[in-house]
């Protein structure tokens, strides 16, 4: 399917990768894409008689059917690709992304409690991708049809890729919802000491801040008006910026930027996608 772009899910049966179906399904309709819903398996022993792995085989065929028939039942759609793999789905979920407009796979939750983790595959995709991924998490699935309360929330950040920018006003554009930059601007550790240093104007600083945001996404708010756009600046470190803002945020968008961190989250983007209650959209930059 070279040269063709889809929209991909990873599907395991379980209520998050339901939830990552459901995006997966709006954002289809939405761009007009076609889906490929893929599911992985693998034999867990080093050996094994054939009709035991046949039969693993067949199990693992019927979970990503049971998904694709979802998606052909649930939707509009009447491009819906069935991609079963023996492997590491993380691995095929990267390589199905050369060609994807977007990957979209679930996260796992821990309740009631505060602290909430993002599973191995969903981290990896992150990293590795060559398209922006959603890790969709939070009490259900959202609908693509209503459009959800809040805003959508950009980290903007001075190596935030041009990609994630231009991703984040399209996505507002689709969704018909406004758009929220937030920057997190850094304040220097004062040494106390008998040559302290000056106590910081933080409304200043915040001042700063704000009017280089509005200078780097002029060319973006000038080629889509539509989108409603607010730029917030605040003097405190990015990970408080995030968490404060992503409760009310239909889909926080961060950026990957693959020149520093090849491979790897950084560490915004890592406390984004641990600990936002919502969406989490990973977007990484060109790797030149």
């Amino acid at each position: 399917m070279s040269g063709l772009h889809r929209v991909v899910v990873g599907y395991d049966g379980s209520d998050f990768s339901m939830q990552a179906l459901e995006w997966a399904l709006g954002e289809c309709e939405l761009r007009r894409l076609p889906l490929t819903v893929t599911h992985a398996w693998r034999w867990p022993y080093r050996e094994a008689q054939q009709e035991a792995r046949l039969d693993l085989r067949n199990a693992a065929e019927h979970v990503l059917f049971h998904g694709a028939d979802c998606a052909r039942s649930s939707s509009t759609l009447t491009d819906v690709k069935a991609d079963l793999y023996e492997g590491s789905a993380a691995e095929r979920l990267v390589d199905l992304s050369a060609d994807a407009e977007l990957v979209v796979v679930g996260s796992r939750g821990l309740g009631a409690l505060t602290r909430s983790v993002v599973g191995s595959v969903a981290s990896y995709v992150a990293a590795h991708a060559q398209a922006p991924v959603v890790i969709v998490r939070g009490s259900g699935p959202l609908p693509a049809g209503p459009a959800p309360s809040g805003p959508m929330v950009l980290a903007l950040s001075p190596t935030t890729p041009d990609e994630t920018v231009q991703f984040a006003f399209d996505e507002a554009g689709l969704r018909q919802l406004p758009l929220l930059a937030v920057h997190a601007v850094h304040l220097q550790h004062m040494a106390w000491g008998v040559a302290m240093a000056p106590v910081p104007d933080i409304e200043a600083l915040a001042r700063a801040g704000q009017e280089r945001m509005e200078e780097r996404l002029a060319p973006w708010r000038a080629c889509h008006p539509e989108t409603h756009l607010e730029t917030r600046a605040v003097v405190a470190p990015a990970k408080e910026v995030l968490r404060a803002a992503s409760p009310q945020a239909s889909l926080l968008v961060v950026g990957a930027d693959r020149t520093r961190h090849h491979g790897h989250l950084g560490s915004v983007v890592r406390a984004a996608v641990e600990y936002a209650p919502g969406p989490v959209a990973v977007v990484p930059g060109l790797v030149i």
